[in-house]
């Protein structure tokens, strides 16, 4: 379980191919202390788990079904990725929950940049937008952000400057692909509607 607090970014220093999967190596920045083996970190909002850490990096790896359905399959080395710890119990909640198990693929439909601020809008299946209520929870690369507006098939999102200093966010043009995760709560109202019809 995570936050959507993104910790810091981390510069991706190889994509190795393994089996099926690959393995991605990336510096420890933001991680110092929470990179044992085992552990649960989102990159850009995917959990995926440390199987090796050495002084200055951290190893994954991202199965088939994984570099298929995010974005983590178009990685390469010298990209950065957001980078954030699981919740640990008595951690502060400053974001919303976040599972860390994509949902899809939005693409970058429009950017309005207006000085150090931004208004971003993705395109998305409208199968996520049945998800998604305006000033309601999304995550986006594993960013914790309010909707703005939410049309059938396309949502939009105000950021801040720290924003998007602190995440890939600040980088992404129009084209460019995000992992999304709807609010949790909001997957389990819409199932119950479907079984009531």
């Amino acid at each position: 379980m995570f936050t959507g607090l993104v910790r810091g970014l981390a510069e991706v220093i190889a994509v190795t191919p393994d089996g099926p999967g690959v393995t991605i190596t990336i510096d420890r920045q933001g991680l110092e202390g929470d990179s044992d083996i085992g552990a649960s970190i989102a990159l850009n909002g995917c959990c995926l788990t440390v199987v090796a850490n050495y002084d200055d990096r951290i190893d994954f790896q991202a199965g088939e079904e994984t570099l298929s359905r995010t974005n983590l399959g178009q990685l390469e080395p010298g990209c950065r990725v957001n980078v954030e710890p699981s919740l640990r119990a008595g951690d502060p909640i400053g974001g919303h929950y976040v599972t860390g198990h994509i949902d899809g693929l939005g693409t970058v439909d429009q950017r309005d940049d207006d000085a150090e601020w931004s208004k971003f809008y993705f395109r998305v299946p409208a199968s996520l937008t049945r998800q998604m209520a305006t000033k309601g929870s999304v995550a986006v690369d594993g960013v914790s952000l309010t909707l703005v507006d939410v049309e059938d098939e396309r949502f939009s999102v105000a950021l801040i400057p720290h924003t998007l200093q602190a995440t890939t966010l600040g980088g992404r043009q129009v084209g460019d692909r995000v992992n999304l995760e709807t609010d949790v709560l909001a997957k389990y109202v819409e199932r119950q509607l479907v079984q009531k019809s």
